[in-house]
């Protein structure tokens, strides 16, 4: 019996050591794409050609790549682009979300059935299928390209179906009835109970939907290419395609440019690391 469990005790150990490996090895391979962008971020163009997979090169590292994307991407204004339209498009997306999926969970009758058909269809229709539809009735017909705002509503509607889904499954298994019938009894209005109940018990799927929407909004690159022209208007995404020549590119600006891109998305996904693990773990319990 001693030795039976000796040799399961055995067994699970190096079970264990060989999963720890396999995940140490994805770790590393996931990670390698992103360590050399910053890596070649700090070389010369030649370097990065004659040496991509080197750390330190006989000319050394420069941050001088950092200061010309800084400068030629105009990053303050470009930050600032991009911050205006993620920040709007994700409270927007959040808000409606949440109150039209609060609407289809709690009044059930045929029209909220039909608006949970229509969202529910909307989400298998590609993007490709509306860039033309998009770019001829919103610029040609409506004139509002090269808005800001235009793109803060696009987004909001392109994210809405998904983020209804999300919420209506929470709220539907998550939230009791009986709190807002109490909140009711206590004098509390329709907008109170969303606002001051459900709302707030609604915190982890909503941090995870913020990041969800922040990184789709911050990095996407389509959208914004097809309402967006004027220099001044241009999101980080786009000044960083300004780095690409006809017949050349500057690889080491481009490396760094992707590097100031990437970074604010990088600090913020840190900073709702829990809330997401904890919104994704009560969905799976859910």
């Amino acid at each position: 019996m001693a030795k039976t469990n000796q040799v399961r005790g055995t067994r699970e150990k190096v079970i264990a050591t060989i999963e720890w490996i396999l995940v140490l090895l994805l770790f590393l391979l996931v990670l390698f794409p992103f360590v050399m962008v910053a890596i070649n971020s700090l070389k010369v163009k030649r370097d990065i050609i004659m040496n991509p997979f080197s750390i330190i090169t006989a000319r050394g590292l420069t941050f001088n790549n950092y200061v010309e994307a800084f400068v030629k991407m105009h990053f303050i204004r470009s930050f600032f682009n991009s911050l205006m339209v993620t920040g709007l498009a994700t409270c927007l997306s959040i808000l409606t979300s949440s109150m039209l999926a609060y609407y289809l969970v709690r009044y059930v009758n045929k029209f909220t059935a039909i608006v949970s058909a229509i969202l529910i269809a909307s989400m298998i229709i590609p993007f490709q299928a509306l860039m033309i539809p998009l770019v001829s009735i919103y610029g040609a017909g409506l004139g509002v390209l090269n808005h800001r705002l235009t793109l803060v509503f696009m987004h909001t509607g392109f994210a809405l179906a998904m983020s209804t889904f999300i919420y209506q499954g929470f709220i539907k298994s998550g939230i009791p009835l009986a709190l807002e019938e109490a909140a009711l009894i206590d004098g509390c209005s329709k907008y109170g109970i969303f606002f001051r109940v459900v709302f707030p018990l609604l915190g982890p799927t909503t941090a995870t939907l913020v990041i969800l929407n922040v990184l789709a909004f911050w990095n996407d690159y389509l959208l914004p290419s097809l309402v967006l022209s004027l220099k001044e208007l241009l999101t980080l995404p786009l000044t960083t395609y300004t780095f690409y020549g006809t017949y050349s590119a500057n690889y080491g600006v481009i490396m760094a440019a992707l590097v100031l891109t990437v970074l604010p998305i990088l600090i913020l996904y840190f900073a709702l690391q829990s809330k997401i693990i904890e919104g994704v773990v009560s969905g799976a319990v859910k």
